[in-house]
């Protein structure tokens, strides 16, 4: 497996250019060390390409600042979709660099773009993973200085994005309050 272990510090590197250093470390290589640590936790069997789009769902994103994009729903909403189409394209080319073909890449780009969340497992586990990374590391700093609709809006939304194996392991690891871990199914 070099050219996956190529790949993903291929990735890193792309990374360790993030200037937020608030946790000590580039933000979005240490989420995509995050995002790889919780697969392989709930999928260690992962296949390369879905241990690529892991490693890269964050690639870069520093240079697509969320406040480039209209305030509400519909900016974020475009925002988030020309992120993914950035992310895909970016590990794409990292990917290729890397001896990767067309179909690994494109499979790669397609969980990254989240085509086929519900219906196609390698997506829905990209999807499982990133729930379960917000969870564990970004929802505590996130839920500061919001009101509780917000939060309980923002989780429902977070539930209703994972599969139902995934909201019942959350529901077993989280101490969600029971206000929240109703989303999950309690």
């Amino acid at each position: 497996m070099p050219r996956l272990a190529a790949t993903l510090a291929a990735i890193d590197a792309a990374n360790d250019a993030d200037p937020d250093r608030s946790e000590g470390a580039p933000a979005a290589r240490l989420y995509g060390e995050r995002m790889t640590a919780e697969l392989e936790r709930l999928h260690p069997d992962a296949s390369e390409e879905l241990r690529i789009a892991a490693r890269g769902q964050h690639v870069e994103r520093w240079t697509s600042p969320r406040a480039a994009y209209p305030e509400g729903r519909e900016g974020y909403l475009a925002w988030r979709r020309d992120l993914g189409a950035f992310h895909a394209r970016r590990v794409g080319e990292i990917m290729a660099a890397h001896g990767y073909g067309e179909d690994s890449i494109a499979r790669v780009g397609r969980m990254l773009r989240k085509e086929g969340i519900k219906r196609d497992p390698e997506v829905q586990a990209l999807e499982d993973v990133i729930c379960f990374t917000f969870l564990r590391w970004y929802f505590l700093p996130f839920a500061e200085g919001r009101s509780a609709e917000e939060l309980d809006r923002i989780v429902g939304r977070t539930a209703r994005k994972m599969s139902a194996p995934a909201r019942a392991r959350a529901l077993a690891e989280f101490d969600l309050p029971p206000a929240l871990a109703r989303h999950f199914g309690a």
